[in-house]
Formats: structure tokens, sequence, C-alpha cells
């Protein structure tokens, strides 16, 4: 470890599927010392602190009542995200919270604005936008290869998750769906490299109203479908570019990329927004094919937490963090903003905007953010 930089102490609350990869972190980045674990099953936080070899296993209060951990990662289901971030942030906490940043937009305005008021950041999910795929993106739009943007595609479309997750009913609840399970990805990659959204319109449609799972351990149990299931938006940027999206749990195979940009100059193939490497392509103005391009960053392989430790970086030094919270509300809002404009049949205006996260540093070690 570098005797230049001093660990932030965190804590994590939530110990199921995805805490793996956030553990990880804690010996990737050497900035975060990950040195508590907390569930409300006790005994998950004790598997989990055995297996990565995390100090101390508390109930999710013991943890919020230890004076030593500066930054609380949320990883709760998205039901609990708003109860969880707030309890850490009257703790005086900083929180890093997995996607979506709540469930409802007034929520995320209050988590905002206890931050504002007790000089606390607010992060959130996904930070595979610091990948090195969608950083090369990035760099060569901000760079002029594929001219002014002008347009944009985006495409998740699956048949859900209950063939395959253990605990699937959630991603048919309030604050599931395609759009608020996995279009944090696709508007976080868009907003990043188009800049922020001024309005949206929105269709949407429930197909299956019931799913039966047919993973294990719930094998066979009926789900009540209670959110849209397929969604499709038009996004007009505040640059004025124009952008198409389309998430789906109803949909068996497609051929459409992730996402792809156009510009004045020739057009990006953007890699999937759900990792962090990937290619990505360039077919420039008056070229007869694709070109793959060599990623221009690192942090190509699975980097959760990438964002935690960019937050803790930022708050030693006093700079902006990327998965800001401002950031994550916009495209709260944005996600909202589908579903009320079919509800309402009208042109949605976005009450909220953000900067463009700055773009990491090239030549960044593969253990830090801070050149």
């Amino acid at each position: 470890m570098s005797n230049s930089v001093t660990p932030v102490k965190v804590g994590i609350i939530g110990c199921g599927n995805i805490s793996g990869i956030y553990f990880k972190a804690g010996r990737t980045f050497q900035i975060l010392d990950i040195v508590a674990c907390a569930d409300l099953d006790k005994s998950r936080a004790e598997a989990k602190a055995k297996e990565h070899g995390v100090p101390k296993a508390l109930t999710p209060q013991e943890l919020l009542d230890d004076p030593e951990i500066q930054i609380v990662i949320n990883l709760t289901i998205p039901n609990a995200h708003f109860d969880v971030c707030k309890a850490a942030l009257l703790a005086g906490k900083h929180v890093h919270v997995e996607k979506p940043l709540s469930i409802t937009r007034e929520q995320g305005q209050e988590l905002l604005a206890i931050a504002k008021e007790r000089g606390l950041r607010v992060g959130c999910a996904p930070d595979t936008f610091l990948g090195g795929g969608i950083q090369t993106c990035r760099k060569l739009i901000d760079d002029g290869w594929i001219g002014e943007p002008i347009a944009a595609t985006a495409f998740m479309l699956c048949h859900g998750h209950e063939s395959w997750h253990p605990d699937p009913e959630f991603y048919y609840k309030a604050g599931g769906g395609p759009m608020f399970d996995m279009g944090p990805y696709y508007l976080t990659a868009l907003v990043s490299l188009m800049g922020p959204i001024r309005s949206v319109m929105g269709s949407t449609r429930v197909t299956f109203p019931e799913r039966i799972v047919t993973s294990q351990p719930k094998y066979g149990t009926k789900v009540t479908v209670d959110v849209p299931t397929h969604v499709s938006g038009i996004m007009n940027f505040a640059n004025g570019a124009i952008g198409t999206i389309t998430t789906s749990f109803d949909v068996w195979a497609h051929q459409h990329s992730c996402i792809e940009i156009y510009g004045t100059e020739g057009s990006m193939m953007v890699p999937d927004p759900n990792g962090f490497g990937g290619v990505v392509s360039i077919r420039r103005m008056g070229a007869s094919e694709w070109t793959n391009m060599p990623l221009s960053h690192g942090f190509a392989d699975n980097s959760r937490g990438i964002g935690v430790a960019d937050m803790a970086y930022a708050i030693q030094s006093g700079r902006p963090h990327r998965c800001n919270g401002e950031l994550a509300y916009h495209v709260l809002e944005a996600m909202h903003a589908f579903h009320i404009s079919s509800d309402t049949k009208s042109l949605y205006e976005m009450a909220s905007s953000c900067h463009r996260p700055a773009a990491l540093p090239l030549g960044l070690p593969k253990d830090a953010l801070d050149a």
C-alpha cells in the first residue's frame, strides 16, 4: 500500500448476491478498508465476514453506530435503499447505494437534501461507466472521432430473471421492472457520454401479468406483476441530440447492439453498460467497415466498487466524485418520466439536471483513481 494513501473505513449493509464483488473492492483499491458488514440476517453477515476477512459482523444499527466507519455501502433491496441511506446520513456517514437511488423521486430529493445539510456525500451505482469500455467511448467522443453527437439508441431486452435468480419476485414489484432494474446502467452511460436529458416521452405495457419462477429454491412460485415489463422511450438531450431506449422483460431474442451513438462524422458501438470492458467500434464518415478501437483506459475487468473508491479519494481531496447523487437522481427522474409520460400521454419536461461526470485520467494505476 502506498504511504501517500490513508485508507477510508467502510462498512457494507446487505450481504446478498452482489456483495461479493464489493468485498473484493476492499482488496482491489488501496483507498478502501472494509472493516465491518451487516445484514438483517446476522448469520449471513458472519459468513461473509469470514469469507472475505472482514473484522466485524454486525447488525445494521451496530454498523451505523460504529464511529470509525466513514462510508456505508448500501446493498439492500431497492425498497430498503431510502431507509438505509437516510439512516446512514443521519448517523453522519457518507453513503454509496446500489441502484436505484430510491424508489420515489421525493425520497431521492430528501436524501440529497439531508446530505447537503450535513456536508455528506451520496454516491450511487452503477459505476460501470468508469470502466475501460465506456471511458474509451468518452475519450473518442470528446476527441471528436464521430463529430458532434446527434442521436443514440439503447436496447436492454430479455425475458426476465425468474429462470435464474434465486429470489426474483422483487423484479416485478415497485422499484423493479426492466427500466428500474437495468435502465440505470444504460441511462447513466448515456448521460456520461451525451450529457443531461431535457425531456422524455415513454410508452409502457405489461405483457405477462403473472410470472412463474423456474429457478431454485422458489421453483413454481407464482408472481403477480405490478410494474410495466416493456418500456420504450424517446430522450431529448440538453445538447440537442435525440435518443431512443427500450428495456424489456418480455423479449425472447434480439440482435440489437446495447448502445449506439451517431455523430455528424461517424458512428460508434458502445459496449454493454452492465460491464466494464467490451469492444468499442467506430465507423467514420467514408469508411467501408467498422474498426475495433483499443481501450484507452484500464478497469476493463469487473471493477464494481470503483465508484466507492472514487468517492473515498474525492472525500480526501475535496473534488467532486463521479458516481454522485445528482447524476443518480437525474437518472431516477428519467426512469419515472418514461412511466409518467406513458400514463399521461404527454411530454415530460425534466426538473433536474446534472453535470457530465469528469472523465478518468489516462494512465491510472490499477489500484488507484487519483493520478
